[in-house]
């Protein structure tokens, strides 16, 4: 069973050549980034390979269990947890007036993608505390901040976000949670499900985060408040008090995320109501949401990439060991290593171009949001925000879906033992599925490109971003026959994501349907787009040091072929994936509802 290990050289080169972390680290705030840098990867890498990565099969095996309200997470999680918290890695890109380090959110993508890597179980619990210091941070009052960020930065407290309900899965307008007044607080009554780390034994104490409704709220959206719901109760001088009126129901029994507690819980079943503290004002708590929702979700792309490349990594390593056949093209006598067949190659560099592509994309992105977050100059604070708002739905929507389908084509490296669990590639394929459904599933991130992104400014942000991509191919120039593939294959996917995003926003005027219909091929075109465009910039870094006779000419050598695999067999999917969105629509939504099954009640009349 092959075990993690980051891979330090390409994320370096990522963070460094792509994302600009040396431009990052001269804005306010940021100024010890450049010397941290490595460092922290190297001291990130070391604990994801020695503490986690050696849990993580294990915790898939035992799980967690539930005994009478009680969760008991997998040996060696808690003292893992202990480890984790009291190195400071939770309070990375918290700022340091709560005790945080006050990193850029770049470097917290690259940390993230390791932790998520060596045992996304675990990953999972901690990610959560970031989302709520986030919201508490900006909308919470003095005392709030005081008494829960500083805990929940150490490590001493844990977070988690409570939106979902049996009836209010991706429509929060249908949420029924009550909040009614009582006092300095709010009498919190009703259940929640599919609960990430609802309850649990890392933590002595847990901050919910609920979404629920006042007695006067508006309906739908509107009318939804937030609240902080302590697990425990907290004393006037910081210490835990009683019990709060909050418990688990039970754990589910899931495809994968198996050391992960998935919870339901209920609030306010035993004495009418648990004690909630409203967060910010009433009826915001959706906009509260997306706070945390944003940081989820970019958090869940890098999670995919993060498992992705442990798949990567096993199904290489299982090439380089299995003998099998013989070599047809060199005539050898002898059968060899797989990785020698062309097939187990493709499939190889098939995982190997995309997820270098989806980190690049990922970490682009966190460094935009750092730029709008410090930048000095309003106008390129606005214009990075744009950007990485445009591109949020696109790392957590493509880097999922395509890591999904990375993690089957580990299996088939495998054969037939990838489809048992001794080798532990089919935890990674288990493991995977869940980051295309939660926090917004592939079709709710397309919803939000579309409808949020592409309609409400009338195209104006994909424009800009289709003529920045457009600019950039006119600069690989030279007569490098790798670099001239990639530009024509850059160049014909921006003119068809360029005529696909025009005929999307007139088919929304005429008819929404068409719009939505066509809106997750839409996402899948974006991903492959902008992932080829940051694709061909390392193409053109890496023949530039090729030519330079660089010291680590076969790193660039490398970078090269794969950035030019990427052109030939993924960015060539977007004249495929035009096709769906200008002419594939109508089709989606022409059969009636009657259509679907026609043969069943054939079948009902005989």
């Amino acid at each position: 069973m092959a075990t993690y290990r980051a891979p330090l050289r390409d994320m370096a080169f990522v963070l460094r050549e792509l994302a600009g972390i040396d431009d990052i680290a001269t804005l306010p705030g940021f100024e010890e980034t450049a010397e941290v840098l490595d460092p922290v990867l190297a001291e990130a890498a070391t604990f994801a390979a020695e503490v986690l990565d050696p849990l993580n099969a294990s915790g898939d095996r035992a799980g967690c269990t539930w005994n009478d309200g009680a969760v008991t997470t997998p040996p060696g999680f808690k003292a893992a947890y202990k480890q984790f918290a009291q190195a400071g890695w939770i309070g990375l890109p918290v700022a340091t007036e709560h005790g945080g380090q006050g990193l850029p959110q770049v470097l917290l993508g690259a940390v993230l993608e390791m932790w998520n890597g060596a045992n996304v179980g675990f990953a999972n619990g901690p990610l959560l505390n970031q989302g709520a210091i986030e919201a508490i941070e900006l909308v919470g009052t003095a005392e709030q901040k005081q008494t829960y960020i500083p805990r929940l930065v150490s490590g001493e407290w844990m977070g988690t976000m409570c939106l979902t309900e049996a009836q209010a899965g991706s429509d929060l307008a249908a949420v029924r949670t009550k909040a009614v007044p009582h006092g300095d607080h709010y009498a919190i009554s009703g259940q929640k499900i599919f609960i990430t780390f609802g309850e649990h034994d890392l933590t002595p104490n847990i901050m919910h985060l609920v979404l629920a409704r006042l007695p006067d709220a508006p309906e739908g959206t509107k009318g939804i408040s937030m609240f902080i719901v302590p697990k425990m109760l907290i004393n006037a001088d910081g210490t835990l008090g009683e019990r709060n009126d909050v418990h688990c129901a039970g754990i589910e029994h899931k495809l994968g995320l198996n050391a992960n507690p998935t919870c339901t819980l209920n609030y306010g079943e035993k004495t009418g109501g648990a004690k909630g503290f409203l967060l910010g004002e009433p009826n915001r708590g959706l906009e509260y949401m997306f706070i945390m929702m944003n940081v989820a979700r970019f958090a869940v792309g890098v999670q995919a990439i993060g498992i992705a490349d442990r798949a990567y990594q096993s199904a290489l390593t299982y090439a380089k060991e299995r003998i099998q056949s013989r070599d047809v093209a060199a005539r050898t006598p002898e059968p060899v290593a797989i990785i020698r067949h062309p097939d187990v190659r493709r499939m190889l560099m098939s995982m190997k171009a995309q997820i270098e592509a989806m980190r690049a994309l990922a970490y682009f992105t966190a460094g935009a949001l750092d730029t709008a977050h410090k930048s000095p100059d309003e106008a390129v604070r606005k214009r990075h925000k744009a950007f990485a708002e445009f591109m949020i739905p696109i790392v957590k929507g493509w880097c999922s879906e395509t890591a999904t389908e990375l993690c089957s084509t580990a299996v088939q490296v495998f054969g037939g033992m990838g489809y048992i669990e001794e080798t532990g590639i089919a935890q990674q394929y288990r493991d995977i599925k869940i980051a295309s459904i939660y926090e917004g599933t592939t079709g709710i991130q397309a919803l939000d490109l579309v409808g949020r992104k592409l309609i409400r400014d009338m195209g104006a942000t994909a424009t800009k971003i289709v003529k920045e991509i457009a600019a950039f191919t006119q600069t690989l120039d030279g007569d490098d026959p790798d670099i001239i593939a990639i530009k024509a294959e850059l160049e014909r996917g921006v003119k068809a994501l360029g005529d696909a995003s025009t005929r999307l926003g007139m088919n929304a005027m005429s008819d929404l349907n068409l719009a939505f219909a066509a809106s997750v091929p839409y996402l899948k075109l974006w991903g492959i787009v902008a992932g080829g465009w940051q694709m061909a910039r390392a193409a053109q870094i890496a023949a530039a040091r090729i030519a330079a006779s660089d010291r680590e000419a076969d790193f660039y050598r490398a970078k090269l072929t794969t950035a030019r695999f990427y052109a030939d067999h993924v960015l060539s999917q977007a004249g495929w994936l035009q096709h769906q969105i200008v002419n594939g629509a109508a089709s989606v939504m022409r059969l009636a509802d009657e259509g679907y099954d026609l043969d069943r009640r054939a079948l009902a009349q005989i």
